[in-house]
């Protein structure tokens, strides 16, 4: 998957990345700020998805695209599809323009709307990465849980550096039978993020 990503892919990439990064320093507001993966935590991504079992794909909380291209890249490798949820606007368009200029648009659907409410259209999700507004994540969860297959894998974004905001999550997860689970440290930039990895027993 990562010795021959396409140019157009790669290329995408490296526009976000810069975006992202001027975001960080030149005050853009929160809302507006892509607030992407590294790209260590986007091939791990691409290496869960990749090794997930047959069923649905999802993301939530797509912002420009930027992980969803390495998810991409996994959906190319083994003939899946990946559905993405954004609810913001602008977003929503950054987005489409990412799909396009990468040209993944035939393994990415994106949805504009609230995950929360439309997870109940899903069955048999075997992957799904949350990486949504913080105080969204244990609903996400709870709509998520009883829809996976046995060996459905979660991955929740940066629970290490919000981990007492998302304290309830992580108590819930780590306390519910259905799961494994353990939390998996990814440094981004000087800070320690983390991931929580959810595996459907």
């Amino acid at each position: 998957m990562f010795h021959d990503i396409p140019e157009s892919i790669l290329n995408r990439m490296s526009v976000l990345e810069k975006i992202d990064e001027a975001d960080r320093t030149n005050g853009t507001p929160m809302l507006q700020r892509l607030r992407q993966v590294p790209a260590e935590t986007g091939k791990f991504l691409a290496l869960m998805l990749a090794s997930a079992p047959k069923g649905v794909a999802l993301e939530i909380g797509t912002s420009a695209g930027y992980s969803t291209l390495w998810l991409a890249l996994a959906c190319r490798a083994t003939g899946k599809q990946v559905t993405t949820f954004e609810v913001l606007d602008e977003k929503v368009r950054l987005a489409k323009e990412t799909f396009r200029k990468a040209e993944v648009e035939d393994v990415v659907k994106l949805v504009k709307g609230d995950a929360r409410k439309l997870i109940a259209n899903y069955d048999e999700i075997s992957f799904c990465f949350l990486d949504c507004e913080k105080e969204y994540y244990l609903d996400c969860y709870e709509a998520l849980a009883s829809k996976m297959v046995q060996g459905g894998i979660l991955v929740a974004d940066n629970v290490i550096n919000h981990a007492q905001e998302l304290q309830p999550l992580i108590e819930k997860v780590y306390n519910d039978e259905r799961m494994d689970s353990v939390i998996v440290p990814f440094k981004n930039r000087d800070i320690v993020c983390g991931d929580l990895v959810c595996r459907r027993k």
